[in-house]
């Protein structure tokens, strides 16, 4: 039976689609993330918190399979891959994860897009690793997830380069959620955007989350995009969780005194 949602208050299915456990990750003498577990359930957000050098974005590299772990457990939901530790899968097989049942947006676009290539074509080039090869079905999906990302189709033949850094994390979203993956994620997603475009773009977030019941994860040092975007929070410094919670419970009364400080810096 699918799951019904409510929003809000959000209600949650009973089993997580993502769980990870005790998940480790070393440069050299330096720990970035040392025992870090989390869940996701189905149609829910997750905000993750911290200072720069908190291992925030070390794990959501982790959780895109695009930095290897030193340690941990690392599960989908997903029938094709039940009971699987995800974090033992080969590069073919991390890869074929990462085309169909995960997408995201880099906090810097260059990292998900061909700056060069034609935003059609970004989008259309993760559709062809999926296995499309009908140019008509590439340029017709292409169109129907640039719309969803509320990108000009009228500019779907510009590259990115030309693009400001509104519209282009426009087109990493639209090729984020071009398969209709199961998770995404983001990688402070608003940075260096001007408030009146961040305010977009959160909505255009919202909106998805709404329709799609999208299954998410979002880095961010920003308290505002967080308090937007998540029903739950984890606050991370060096590495370690130090705190976890509902988002209001955790960003309107902190417990930890490093929680607490990060919020009033805000304020």
């Amino acid at each position: 039976m699918t799951p019904t949602y409510f929003d809000p208050p959000r209600l949650t299915a009973a089993r997580p689609l993502l769980t990870a456990w005790g998940l480790r990750k070393t440069y050299g003498r330096v720990t970035a993330v040392s025992g870090v577990d989390l869940e996701v359930y189905p149609g829910e957000t997750l905000g993750i918190v911290g200072e720069s050098g908190s291992g925030k974005s070390t794990v959501l590299r982790m959780l895109n399979l695009e930095e290897p772990a030193d340690a941990g457990d690392y599960r989908l939901d997903l029938t094709a891959y039940a009971g699987q530790n995800l974090l033992g899968l080969d590069r073919y097989q991390r890869r074929e994860l990462r085309v169909t049942q995960i997408g995201i947006v880099y906090q810097q676009p260059h990292m998900g897009l061909r700056m060069r290539a034609s935003s059609g074509g970004n989008v259309a080039e993760r559709l062809i690793m999926a296995g499309e090869r009908s140019f008509t079905s590439l340029r017709a999906a292409a169109r129907e997830s640039l719309a969803e990302s509320e990108f000009p189709l009228d500019r779907l033949d510009d590259p990115p380069r030309v693009l400001s850094g509104g519209m282009q994390q426009r087109v990493q979203l639209a090729k984020a959620i071009a398969m209709r993956p199961a998770l995404l994620l983001l990688d402070e997603p608003t940075t260096g955007l001007d408030v009146s475009i961040q305010a977009l773009v959160l909505d255009t977030l919202l909106r998805l989350r709404r329709e799609r019941h999208i299954t998410t994860v979002v880095v961010s040092h920003d308290l505002g995009v967080i308090r937007t975007l998540a029903d739950r929070v984890l606050v991370m410094r060096g590495g370690h969780v130090i705190e976890h919670g509902l988002a209001d419970q955790v960003l309107d009364d902190p417990q930890h005194p490093y929680t607490q400080q990060l919020v009033h810096a805000k304020l």
